[in-house]
């Protein structure tokens, strides 16, 4: 059964940064487009970024673009989302899954950013 596994989260000042990294089993990962998705406190859970196998395409949402790169090691069935010059509207309970009928949901790395 395929599994995501996030984490990297944590407090942080704004304008500060983070690495979040997801850790994935159970299905060809080298194959897939992938996403990160956010959950911001009472809110649906969003898209943030995707990526396809090789990274030849690669999408941000106007709200972290600039400031968010994702990226993928295939070899390790990993993936990253470095952010940078957070701010608190960043605030949220981080996701990584397949980009299409995403499904078993990890548990997600929280991150919050406040002063």
């Amino acid at each position: 059964q395929e599994q995501f596994v996030e984490s990297g989260g944590d407090l942080v000042h704004p304008g500060g940064s983070l690495r979040l990294s997801c850790q994935t089993s159970g299905f060809p990962f080298r194959a897939t487009d992938m996403s990160w998705y956010r959950q911001p406190p009472g809110k649906e859970r969003e898209l943030v970024a995707l990526s396809t196998p090789r990274g030849t395409f690669i999408h941000y949402v106007e709200s972290v673009e600039g400031r968010f790169t994702i990226s993928r090691d295939n070899d390790k069935d990993t993936m990253w989302l470095q952010m940078d010059r957070l701010r608190t509207d960043d605030t949220a309970l981080y996701f990584c899954n397949r980009r299409f009928h995403p499904k078993n949901w990890g548990q997600g790395t929280q991150v919050t950013v406040s002063a």
